[in-house]
């Protein structure tokens, strides 16, 4: 081999293979010019950010598992009738005197208040049980003469029928049973006592819900839930106190409880019931001397 030739050799393997004399390297094949092509693409092509994800807010009402112990209940709108505050005032203005039957003849008024404690409630829920559909006056003088005699659980139990229905009279004779009954009951199961619940006493013979709530007021001091008689039932259909016309005394306490705030229940018997035995009578009522006559819808129809 020749000077030369071992120059060409020697030049022809530093170049690699596919390399041939200057300017005549080797073409590319197919597969490498469609990757060629391919980067070329890829370069020129504008760069694509990824798309932000969008939050979708949907408002619902979850259960109460799902509700945090912070989250606020939802506020259902209280029925009221219109203008009750002001007729409430006005009312209390009529009967700022106490002058009626039942602020000085009532079953406030009726027990002997040095008696023991059992004795008092007792005699409390004997005035409320004469009461029922009687005036005040009659429950008083019944009261009274039962008094004198010692009212207690034992006493009454002692006396006899006859004797006790001219005592009470002119209230109802009926009225002695359901007394007997009821005062048999208290000495066998309540020591003498009377119950400290609703359900007890209305459980108690000739003891209805009005009488129950009393008792629970006057002989308790709870306030379980608004006594509601005549008057009370009367007054407060004639000012639409209800949502809608009650039929029974019964009907309209639970339909004046839905609304009337709590810290009125143990007030608004005895105004009432005053308010009914003075202006709102229950036939022809004194409209012209009521501080509510324009407020009344009972009052615009008359």
């Amino acid at each position: 081999m020749t000077a030369l030739s071992a120059r060409m050799l020697t030049r022809s393997r530093s170049l690699g293979p596919g390399a041939g004399p200057r300017g005549c390297r080797e073409e590319p094949g197919p597969l490498r010019r469609r990757e060629a092509a391919a980067e070329a693409r890829k370069s020129h092509s504008p760069v694509k950010r990824p798309r932000k994800a969008q939050r979708l807010r949907v408002a619902y009402e979850g259960s109460d598992s799902e509700k945090g112990e912070g989250a606020e209940p939802l506020k259902v709108p209280v029925w009221e009738p219109q203008d009750w505050q002001q007729q409430l005032v006005n009312i209390r203005a009529m009967r700022n005197k106490k002058d009626a039957p039942v602020d000085h003849l009532g079953t406030e008024h009726c027990y002997d208040s040095s008696a023991p404690p059992k004795v008092r409630r007792y005699q409390v829920l004997l005035s409320l049980m004469l009461s029922s559909q009687t005036k005040d006056q009659v429950t008083a003088g019944a009261m009274q003469r039962l008094r004198a005699r010692g009212l207690t659980v034992d006493s009454i139990l002692q006396t006899d029928d006859a004797t006790l229905g001219k005592l009470i009279y002119p209230v109802g004779f009926w009225r002695v049973k359901y007394i007997k009954q009821t005062s048999a009951i208290l000495q066998q199961h309540y020591g003498g006592d009377i119950p400290a619940s609703v359900a007890e006493l209305v459980a108690l013979p000739g003891v209805g819900p009005k009488m129950a709530h009393l008792a629970m007021a006057v002989a308790w001091g709870t306030v379980s839930g608004i006594a509601v008689d005549t008057h009370v039932h009367r007054i407060a259909n004639r000012l639409r106190w209800t949502k809608k016309a009650t039929k029974s005394p019964e009907e309209t306490r639970a339909a004046l409880e839905e609304w009337l705030p709590r810290e009125l229940w143990h007030e608004i018997n005895g105004l009432l019931v005053g308010f009914g035995q003075q202006t709102c009578l229950p036939v022809h009522p004194r409209c012209h001397a009521c501080l509510n006559q324009a407020l009344c819808p009972a009052a615009q129809g008359l």
